[in-house]
C-alpha cells in the first residue's frame, strides 16, 4: 500500500503545472528617480471588465481612467495566418489609454461635520450595450453609474458670408456687382428701399451688422463622452467598502461596516437593506463587515467577510432580511496561540469568488486562504504571505501598517492566486493538485528580479482535501534581496485578466502589467 501511495504522489508531482515565468508588458505613469508622488495620483482601485479588453483604475483624486486592449487583431483570411491559428500564438498583451473622467469630488456633510473625500474605493464593470461601456464607481458615501460612449465631433467649418466684404459702413463692391450712387448700409441693404418693411421702420445710421450663419459639419473624428447616468446616495451611514454586480445584470449590492444594501441599476432613490449586523447597543458590537461579493452565476447567493476572519454565505431566497447565513466559513483558533494581535490580523480585507463559483479566496493580513463552498470545516489551502512579519507585529501596529487592506485575485482557470505585499512586491501561488508554485515578484520592469521559489510540499486535489495546509512561508525579516521591507511602498491593488495569465498591479501612482 505504501508503494502505491508513493506512485500516486509521484504522478501528482509530475502532473503539476510548471510555475509561470512572468514578463514585463507595460507601465503607465512610471515615476522617474526622485520624483515625488502626489497623494491624489495614487491608484486606489483596479478592475478588468468581463472580456478583459478594458481595464479601469480609480485614484485618490476621484478620477477614473480607462484603458483598452490593442493587440487583438482579426486575421484577414490569409492562408498562412489561418494555418498559424492551429497553434497557440503568444501575443504580447498591449493596452492603451482610452479616456479619463472625474467621477467624484470632495464633499462636506454639514449635518455630521464630516469631510467626504473623493477617493475611489471600488470600480465594477457592468454589461456593455450598443457599443457603450458602463461601470459603477464609489467613494465612501456615494455610488455613481457611468456610461462612456463614442460620439462624432461636430465642427463649424465655414460662414455663409465673407466678413471682409461686409466690414465697414461703405458699399459692398465686387467685380460682378455694379456700383451705384445709392447709399448702402453695412449689411448691403439700400436705404432707399425698405425691403418690404413698413414705412415706420428705419435703419440706424451706423448700419446693421451682417448676419453670419455657421455651417456645421460632422467630422470623422470620434470623441469619448463619459456621462453619469445615476447617483445612488444617502443609503450608508458608514464608509462603503464594497460594491458587486449581480449575474442577473439588473441589481448590485453595496456594503459598509454594518449593512449591505441591494440596488436596482435603474432605481437610484430606493434600496433594500438585506444584511444588518448593527446591534441594538453599539457596545455589543463584536465584528464589522469588511467585504461583500455576489456569486458569479447564482443571482440569489452572496458572500460577505468580517473583521473576525469569518465568511458568511447568504441565500436571498430564504428571507427578505438575510441576518441568518446559509453557511459559515471560519478557521478554528489554535489553542494557546491567542495574543493581542490575533483578532487584528484575522480580519479579512478582501474576498473573491472563483470564476465557476465553487471556491472563495480570502485575504487577511498574514495569509491567503482558499475555501470550498461545499466544505465549511476549514480552508482547503492556506498560503503564507506575511509570516516573516510576525516578530514585527508591534512595530506594524505602532505605524498602523497592520491595518493595511491588501486585495487578492484568482486566475480565470482557477489554477493560481495572487496578492500584494510590501516593498512593491506581489506573490503568485499555484493552487492546483501537486503544485508547489510560490513566486515573489516586484512591481518593476524586471519582475523576476525578486523571484523566490519557496520549498513546499505538493498540494493535494482541492476536491479531496479535508483540512487546509500551509505553504509559501518565509521566516526571514527581509525581502529576497536581503533588504528590510519598506512599509511605505505597498502593493494593495491588483487584478488578474479573466481569460489569460496577465496581471495588472498598482504600485503607488504607477500601473504595471505583466504576462506569462
Amino acid at each position: 500500500m505504501n508503494g502505491g501511495g508513493s506512485e500516486e504522489a509521484a504522478e501528482a508531482v509530475a502532473a503539476a503545472p510548471v510555475p509561470l515565468e512572468w514578463k514585463f508588458a507595460q507601465v503607465f505613469g512610471e515615476r522617474t528617480a526622485g520624483e515625488e508622488v502626489q497623494e491624489v495620483d495614487i491608484i486606489s482601485a483596479i478592475e478588468f471588465d468581463r472580456t478583459g479588453d478594458h481595464l479601469a483604475t480609480g485614484d485618490r483624486g476621484g478620477r477614473v481612467v480607462l484603458f483598452e486592449r490593442t493587440d487583438k487583431r482579426d486575421h484577414g483570411g490569409n492562408r498562412r495566418d489561418l494555418e498559424r491559428m492551429d497553434f497557440p500564438i503568444i501575443r504580447h498583451p498591449e493596452f492603451r489609454y482610452k479616456t479619463e473622467f472625474q467621477s467624484h469630488e470632495p464633499e462636506f456633510d454639514y449635518l455630521k461635520s464630516l469631510e467626504i473625500e473623493e477617493k475611489i474605493n471600488k470600480i465594477r464593470w457592468c454589461q456593455a450595450a450598443n457599443g457603450a461601456l458602463f461601470l459603477l464607481s464609489t467613494n465612501d458615501k456615494t455610488i455613481k453609474f457611468w456610461k462612456v460612449h463614442e460620439k462624432k465631433v461636430k465642427k463649424i467649418c465655414d460662414m455663409n458670408v465673407d466678413p471682409a466684404k461686409a466690414a465697414g459702413n461703405g458699399p459692398v463692391v465686387g467685380p460682378s456687382i455694379p456700383t451705384s450712387s445709392k447709399p448702402y448700409t453695412a449689411n448691403g441693404g439700400c436705404l432707399d428701399k425698405p425691403l418690404g418693411l413698413s414705412n415706420d421702420f428705419s435703419f440706424p445710421l451706423g448700419g446693421v451688422p451682417s448676419l453670419h450663419l455657421p455651417v456645421v459639419l460632422t467630422s470623422s473624428e470620434i470623441s469619448l463622452v463619459p456621462r453619469c447616468r445615476r447617483i445612488y446616495a444617502h443609503a450608508h451611514d458608514y464608509h462603503i467598502n464594497s460594491i458587486s454586480n449581480n449575474s442577473d445584470g439588473e441589481t448590485f449590492i453595496s456594503a459598509d461596516d454594518l449593512r449591505i444594501n441591494l440596488w436596482n441599476l435603474e432605481i437610484s432613490n430606493q434600496s433594500f437593506n438585506i444584511v444588518d449586523v448593527k446591534p441594538a447597543n453599539m457596545e455589543d458590537l463584536t465584528e464589522v463587515i469588511t467585504s461583500a461579493e455576489f456569486h458569479p452565476t447564482h443571482c440569489n447567493i452572496l458572500a460577505y467577510s468580517s473583521s473576525r476572519g469569518s465568511i458568511r454565505l447568504v441565500d436571498m431566497r430564504q428571507s427578505a432580511l438575510c441576518d441568518s447565513h446559509s453557511k459559515l466559513f471560519e478557521e478554528q483558533e489554535v489553542p494557546g496561540s491567542r495574543s493581542f494581535f490575533t483578532e487584528i490580523i484575522a480580519s479579512i480585507s478582501d474576498i473573491k469568488f472563483a470564476k465557476d463559483g465553487r471556491y472563495i479566496l480570502s485575504r487577511d493580513y498574514m495569509t491567503l486562504k482558499l475555501w470550498d463552498i461545499n466544505m465549511d470545516s476549514g480552508p482547503v489551502s492556506t498560503f503564507q504571505v506575511h509570516e516573516n512579519l510576525r516578530p514585527k507585529l508591534c512595530d506594524l501596529y505602532e505605524n498602523d501598517s497592520i491595518f493595511d487592506k491588501f486585495e487578492c485575485c484568482l486566475s480565470g482557470d482557477g489554477l493560481r492566486v495572487a496578492t500584494g505585499s510590501y516593498s512593491n512586491l506581489f506573490r503568485v501561488f499555484g493552487c492546483s493538485e501537486g503544485s508547489t508554485e510560490a513566486t515573489t515578484l516586484e512591481a518593476s520592469k524586471n519582475p523576476m528580479r525578486k523571484q523566490v521559489q519557496t520549498p513546499s510540499r505538493p498540494s493535494r486535489s482541492l476536491g479531496t482535501l479535508s483540512h487546509g495546509f500551509r505553504r509559501g512561508a518565509d521566516t526571514s525579516g527581509v525581502d529576497t534581496n536581503g533588504n528590510a521591507f519598506d512599509f511605505t511602498t505597498k502593493l494593495l491593488h491588483l487584478a488578474w485578466h479573466p481569460t489569460e495569465n496577465s496581471l495588472a498591479c498598482a504600485a503607488s501612482n504607477s500601473l504595471y502589467m505583466y504576462y506569462a
